[in-house]
Parts: C-alpha cells; sequence; structure tokens
C-alpha cells in the first residue's frame, strides 16, 4: 500500500451503496411534490418561474415516531411542510428526498369522509 493511501479505499464495493434511509429522532424522510409550472387558472409559467412547493409524500418515518400515538403520521401521507428547514437527501438525481424534523410538518391531508 502507498504511503496515504487508505485501506478502506480498497474495500469500496458497488453493493456498499446505500439503497435506504432511516430517520432518527422526531424526523421524517419525504418526498417533495414537484413544483408548479402551471398556475391553478390555466396559466403557464416561463420556465424561470415556478411555485415553490411546500407539499410532499413521507416515505419514511423514524420508530419513535412510529410508536408515538399522539403523532398522526406515517408512511404515504401527504403533508404541508416548511422548506426552509428540510435536508436534501442526495439520493437520486432529482434530490427530491428530504429529512424533515416533525415540528417542520404543519399539516396534513385527510379525505373527507
Amino acid at each position: 500500500m502507498k504511503k496515504g493511501q487508505n485501506n478502506l479505499e480498497n474495500t469500496k464495493r458497488p453493493e456498499d451503496a446505500f439503497e435506504t434511509i432511516e430517520p432518527v429522532g422526531k424526523r421524517v424522510v419525504l418526498r417533495k411534490d414537484e413544483d408548479k409550472k402551471q398556475t391553478k387558472g390555466g396559466i403557464r409559467l416561463p420556465d424561470n418561474i415556478e411555485i415553490p412547493t411546500l407539499t410532499g409524500r413521507i416515505v419514511a418515518i423514524s420508530a419513535e415516531i412510529d410508536a408515538d400515538p399522539m403523532v398522526p403520521l406515517k408512511k404515504y401521507d401527504k403533508v404541508l411542510f416548511n422548506p426552509k428547514s428540510a435536508i436534501p437527501v442526495d439520493f437520486e438525481g432529482d434530490n427530491r428526498l428530504f429529512v424533515v424534523d416533525l415540528e417542520h410538518i404543519v399539516g396534513v391531508f385527510r379525505k373527507a369522509k
């Protein structure tokens, strides 16, 4: 081994690539919805203007949230969240996965009964 060469560099294999992420603490992983390119009235926006999206679908929930019966969230719920506090996860090319603290999820969408 050459001087300065790390032994770990030689052990990296394709199967070591991460496939999932599990949030820790009171956090969820969500997939942010696409930014809007058109208004509700049907007006198409120029490419350099987008309506920021504040919604997404939960794709993973921490064990702490899952065990708490007082938290009304579950996997695949559509939620409203504060995107300024979301931590991007560089897992996919489109980079739409984010880790969000429970306190920054401000609403969950439910169907009327």
